[in-house]
Parts: structure tokens; C-alpha cells; sequence
């Protein structure tokens, strides 16, 4: 396959320090490997805290971003990329800084009509106390993607009531964490592609909830693709993660994430979390529902450089 364009220098940012250092590794590497059989140049650049001088030395036309997490996904990097005048893929660096917080996306969202799950932000000695809600509650960090960290405290749970402190739990490694209502029901999630929603996937982990294990774990997780639902239900995750993406202000891909208690129809849809860096890996979302809709992983990867470097040139975006 050829591209239709005139081959780019790319760099293609992976790795990184957080906790999803492993997943942006495979992520970067099948970009990478796309983009050679596409016919660009590539620079793989494993990021570390010289990762200017190296994007400096490589002087690409483009910065593909695959990073997942912190500070890759956070504004961070946005924001460096931005003052170095460099290109990048996927989101900016304000809609970076508010997707990946879920207390602020709540805030972006919620107001436009986007029904997302109730909560508040909690401090961890609280927890030790009492429960901040009625059992069952779901905890989980503030901005961490790729379900990292995530625990669901039910009455019969063994973290201890109250929950102890020598649990092993997100309370161990978090100062604060957003705890909201468990939604029972089923996972869902919808990708957006450009200004497209592509499908509807239902992730039917074989034991427990759909964690990061569940996620990257070969055989752990059953991807139902497109999902069997109502078709009212699929229309509502379709226009939902796409008003989501629009209203972040979302570029590239994204992947929204919903919780749906099939007992109550399409008033028991809830977004849960919008992905500005979806993965992209073997098992990963967005490129099994391109996959479905006929494009192969080179072309999803192609879309997404073409978007790229048709928005306006890096320093122009950094001063408007």
C-alpha cells in the first residue's frame, strides 16, 4: 500500500513513566511499523526526560503521539510540542488537560447534556474513616487512563469496612481519588475518528471488571463488535461520544467509554470517560472497529496524520 501524499519525517513518541508505559510501547511500535509500509521516514523516540533535545535533533513534519497517560496525554507534552512549533497528532493541549481529569470533563460535560455518573473527589484518610457513599462505589484516580487504579467497594468486599489501610487498593498510591455510584450493566464504548463515531463495542471481561489486566491481557476480555444492543442504544453511544469529542475539542481519535444497565433503557446509558490517546494495539479498540468498517490499521494510521497536518501550523495554534 502507497500513500497518496508525499512521504513525512515522523516521530513517533512512545513509552514514557507511566504506570501505561508498556501499552504506549506497543502502541508506538505498530505506528511505527504502518507508517514504514506506507512508505514515510521514521524516528522511534522512547521517551525519556531528554525528549526535546531528541524531538530537536529529529526535526520531524510530524510528531506522532503515542503516549499513554502521564505526562503524554495530560497537556504536558501538548504543551511542549506547542512551544518547540512542532506538529503532533491527537488532541491539544487544553482539551489534554481536561479529558484526562474526570472531575473536570465532568464539569465540560455535563452542562451540555452528556449524562455522566455522580461523585465527588475524596481524600484517601477519609476513606479510612467511613465510606464517602452508600455501598456499592466505585474509586478510582482523578487522571489515570487504561482503568489503572481502579477499585469497585461493595458491601461484601474485602478491602474492610471500613476500608483498611493495608488493603492493597488506588488508596495506596493516590492522595485523592473520585468516587462515584457503581452503574451495574454492561461496558461499552464507542471510537471517533475525525469528526466520525465509528461502532459500538460491548468488553465482556471472562472474570471481575473490565481493568487494565482485562484490557491488554490476550483471552481475558471478549470484545463484541459491533455490539449486540438495541439499536436506540447504539444510536445514543454513537451521538454521545461524538458531541463528547467535539465538545473536549478532541483531534484525531478518541474512545469513549459508557456504562449501560440494560434494565432502564437509554436512560441508564452513562459516559464514563473520554480517551484522547486511545491504544493502539493488537487488542485495542479503535482499530478493531476501523477493522470492522473495512479500514486497515495502516490507512486508521494514515487518517490520523492526514488530520494532523491539515490544522494550522503548530506555532500558529500556540498563539491564536
Amino acid at each position: 500500500m502507497s500513500v497518496s501524499v508525499n512521504p513525512l519525517h515522523i516521530a513517533v513518541l512512545m513509552g514514557g513513566w507511566s504506570a501505561e508505559r508498556p501499552v504506549s510501547l506497543m502502541s508506538g511500535t505498530g505506528i511505527a511499523e504502518a507508517l514504514e509500509s506506507l512508505g514515510h521516514k521514521v524516528t522511534r523516540i522512547d521517551m525519556g526526560r531528554d525528549v526535546a533535545a531528541k524531538l530537536a535533533a529529529a526535526n520531524p513534519d510530524l510528531v506522532f503521539n503515542a503516549l499513554h497517560g502521564t505526562p503524554g496525554e495530560d497537556g504536558t507534552v501538548q504543551g511542549m510540542l506547542d512551544l518547540m512549533g512542532l506538529r503532533y497528532t491527537h488532541s491539544g493541549m487544553v482539551t489534554s488537560v481536561i479529558a484526562i481529569d474526570k472531575q473536570l470533563t465532568k464539569q465540560t460535560l455535563v452542562p451540555q447534556g452528556i449524562p455522566m455518573p455522580g461523585g465527588r473527589i475524596v481524600r484517601t484518610e477519609e476513606l479510612y474513616r467511613h465510606d464517602p457513599m452508600p455501598r456499592p462505589y466505585v474509586l478510582k484516580p482523578v487522571n489515570e487512563g487504561s482503568s489503572v487504579g481502579v477499585a469497585i467497594v461493595t458491601a461484601e468486599g474485602n478491602y474492610g469496612n471500613p476500608i483498611s489501610p493495608q488493603a492493597k487498593g488506588p488508596w495506596q498510591e493516590f492522595d485523592e481519588l473520585l468516587a462515584e455510584p457503581f452503574i451495574r450493566g454492561r461496558e461499552l464504548t464507542t471510537a471517533v475518528l475525525g469528526d466520525q463515531a465509528l461502532m459500538v463495542t460491548e468488553l465482556k471481561p471472562k472474570s471481575g471488571f473490565y481493568d487494565f489486566d482485562a484490557k491488554y491481557t490476550d483471552g481475558l476480555t471478549e470484545h463484541v463488535c459491533p455490539a449486540e444492543i438495541p439499536d436506540e442504544i447504539t444510536e445514543a453511544c454513537k451521538r454521545l461520544a461524538l458531541d463528547a469529542h467535539r465538545l473536549l475539542g478532541c483531534k484525531g481519535a478518541s474512545r469513549s467509554d459508557f456504562r449501560w444497565d440494560d434494565h432502564l433503557g437509554v436512560e441508564g446509558l452513562f459516559l464514563l470517560e473520554v480517551n484522547t490517546q486511545p491504544g493502539m494495539t493488537p487488542l485495542s479498540l479503535v482499530p478493531e472497529q476501523a477493522k470492522h468498517l473495512g479500514m486497515s490499521y495502516a490507512q486508521l494510521v494514515q487518517a490520523i496524520v492526514d488530520e494532523a497536518m491539515a490544522g494550522a501550523p503548530a506555532r500558529e495554534e500556540a498563539t491564536a
